[in-house]
């Protein structure tokens, strides 16, 4: 049964997005992310999990000082004095703001407490980190997209560090920070142009991660050699894994695929080539990734006695609806485009 105070801690988390997505001054903004931070951290401590403690003190020490930064750009930009002139001195200090807004959202260059902080979560908080804690920086991050050039840099970085670093993983926590990574540096170039874009990639991002951190939760799968050992016992679960893992990777048959065509498209109608380019190929190394993990639990059976492996627990019903919705939605959707 889950405790009261994390139910109140949790209402709390969502209210202080909602306060910073719709607020209209930075101070509110700010404030909003602050009760955000303070929230979120009686939630993350867990007294089954030692190493939640230490995953909840890293996250508030950067999250403190991303906030600090945050309020000494909205300082800065409040002052009408400057050390050049005053387009300088807002172009200086959104894009400090920018980076501490990257920062919050655990983004390349600066991802490197994200993935060590989900390392030490449980799955279910891993999955508040990784879907509902993006909303209120990304949204505050899309106030300032007259950067074009910074954030360019920032999606190569993120699209380069997220292909390269998820080599020779063995934690799934660490897989998937790292591929919330690259999903991210996918989601801000599609809010340079069309904010709708940004918010329907971020819904299907959204559905595709939770389905897989619910097969992992379920199962208690931390580790690859987990994944090979747990799923032989259940082909079904199994398959809605593979199923999802691909999507999330982006692979044309699944719903992953859409948002992906979507951003390359409106790239390509705003005159930018070479960025898209970019990002599919440095893409590729995230979806060999997920192939070599999705084909490995696949074809490689557990050799271990049939009484050390522990039983999967069976998917309920709105789990297999939703799993066989998001396999099937991108034949849906390409037959509804191509009836009008």
């Amino acid at each position: 049964m889950t405790k009261f105070y994390k139910i109140l801690f949790l209402t709390m988390v969502f209210t202080s997005t909602l306060i910073s997505i719709s607020s209209y001054s930075w101070m509110a903004m700010w404030i909003g992310l602050e009760i955000n931070v303070l929230s979120i951290i009686p939630i993350l401590n867990s007294h089954k999990n030692k190493l939640s403690s230490e995953a909840s003190i890293k996250y508030f020490i950067t999250q403190s000082i991303a906030s600090s930064v945050i309020l000494l750009s909205i300082i800065l930009t409040m002052m009408n004095t400057s050390f050049y002139s005053k387009i300088d001195q807002e172009s200086w200090t959104m894009i400090v703001m920018n980076s501490s807004l990257l920062m919050k959202m655990g983004m390349a260059p600066f991802h490197f407490w994200f993935p060590e902080v989900l390392e030490g979560l449980n799955w279910m908080n891993c999955m508040l980190m990784l879907t509902w804690q993006k909303i209120a920086p990304m949204v505050l991050f899309m106030l300032n997209t007259k950067f074009k050039s910074f954030m360019t840099i920032v999606i190569i970085i993120s699209m380069v560090i997220s292909g390269l670093m998820a080599f020779n993983q063995i934690s799934l926590r660490k897989i998937m920070a790292y591929s919330s990574i690259n999903h991210m540096g996918w989601m801000i170039s599609a809010m340079i142009f069309l904010q709708t874009t940004w918010m329907f990639y971020f819904i299907v991002y959204s559905l595709m991660t939770i389905n897989i951190i619910i097969i992992l939760n379920s199962n208690k799968i931390f580790f690859l050699n987990q994944l090979m050992q747990n799923l032989n016992s259940s082909p079904s679960i199994k398959i809605f894994f593979i199923v999802n893992f691909l999507s999330l990777a982006g692979i044309p048959p699944f719903i992953g695929f859409l948002p992906k065509w979507l951003t390359i498209q409106t790239m390509v109608q705003n005159s930018l080539y070479i960025l898209p380019f970019i990002m599919i190929i440095c893409t590729m190394m995230m979806i060999y990734v997920y192939i070599n993990i999705s084909i490995s639990s696949l074809l490689i059976k557990s050799a271990s006695p049939n009484w050390l492996i522990y039983k999967t627990n069976e998917m309920s019903n709105s789990s297999s609806y939703m799993n066989f919705v998001l396999i099937t939605s991108l034949i849906m959707v390409t037959l509804t485009f191509n009836s009008f």
